[in-house]
Parts: C-alpha cells; structure tokens; sequence
C-alpha cells in the first residue's frame, strides 16, 4: 500500500524513504520491460505493448530499442514520435517528460534521484527526486547523462558524452561535461539541411 506522506514528499522535491513509498510500479515495470529486453522486438511488438502500459504516457508511434532500464515507468510522459536507441536508463522518482520528435542515441541516462551531500544523513537512506523535462524537437547524443532538475528546451541538440547540470534554453547546440551552450541553432542550418534533404529526396526519387 502507498504512503501517501512518503509519495507527496517525493513529488514534491523532500527527503523521503524510496522504501516507503510502496506503490507497486518498481515490481510491475521490472517485470515488463525484462520481458522486452529479452524478447525478438523486431519480429514481435507484444512485449513493447505490454511495457508502455507501465508508462504515465506513450505515444503508439514509439520506438524503443532493448535494453531498457526505468524504476517505476509511471512518472514518464513520452510525446509523439519518440525514439530511443539501446541503454536508455531512467531513474523516475519524480516526473521525466518529453515533448514531441525526441531522438535518444545509445547510452542515455537520465536520473531524477539524488542524495544528501552530508553522508550521515545520506547513511539513513533517504533521498530526494527532482523532475527532468525535455522539450520537442530535441536530439540527444550518445552517452549523455542528464541530472536531477534539469530542463533542455526545444530544438536542442546535446553532443555525445555530455552531463548535462544545468537547463539548456531552447534552438542551441550544447555539449561538454558539464554541458553548456556552443551556439545557437540558426537559418543557415535550416537552409543547409533542407539542401541535404532535396538531394536527398531527388537521388531516391530517381528525379
């Protein structure tokens, strides 16, 4: 049975006990997604079906690639044409919501739990949860950790092996550890790719 003391602690950003809290997600979403990661997904999308019940959101257009790790499932909201490459980890203590057109390259992690800096506090076993929110339009390399707290805005690019501590405003490319801004994303990178993409499109339409 769910404390409802522990859980409003939890969502409201206080220390709490993770084993207290008591709602049953941890045991459901365990069960699926080990299902998934050891099914033939590319033959049989049962398995992902069965997992996405476990999510507070999930668009029919999504597309996960085993294995996958999440701690409860039911504090993450996916947008519209998600994908995630192999290792996504999420720990969703508190909310992890995503936007609309987010792409995931292997090896994202994502962690809204932390704890105490003072260890005899820590050695208690309490923790805190901080939500993470990522807007659409947004590209994530490989091997970025995304902290507790943060929010990356739309149309956002992070370089691979960044760790991301801080929020990242919208229409920028940033990457390093810790992650910061390179440059803002501009017109010259529309009209770049959108020449890329009409050649493209007249290569395999044979036009």
């Amino acid at each position: 049975m769910r404390s409802q003391i522990e859980w409003d602690r939890m969502l409201g950003q206080k220390l709490y006990s993770p084993s207290k809290v008591g709602d049953g997600s941890w045991e459901k979403v365990h069960v699926a997604q080990k299902r998934f990661n050891d099914s033939e997904f590319w033959r049989d999308t049962s398995a992902l079906e069965e997992l996405k019940k476990c999510f507070g959101k999930a668009p029919d257009d999504m597309v996960l690639t085993p294995p996958v790790y999440f701690d409860h499932g039911d504090r993450v909201m996916f947008g519209e044409h998600f994908y995630a490459n192999m290792d996504l980890t999420i720990l969703d203590e508190n909310y992890v919501i995503f936007g609309d057109n987010v792409y995931l390259a292997p090896h994202v992690s994502i962690y809204t739990a932390a704890h105490p800096i003072d260890a005899e506090i820590r050695n208690t076993d309490v923790e805190y949860a901080k939500p993470v929110t990522v807007g659409s339009n947004v590209w994530i390399g490989g091997n970025v950790i995304i902290n507790p707290g943060v929010s990356i805005g739309s149309n956002v690019v992070i370089g691979s092996g960044s760790v991301v501590t801080k929020d990242i405003p919208d229409n920028t490319v940033a990457a390093g550890n810790p992650c910061r801004v390179i440059r803002e994303i501009n017109e010259h990178d529309k009209e770049k790719w959108e020449s890329e993409y009409r050649d493209y499109l007249s290569a395999t339409n044979g036009t």
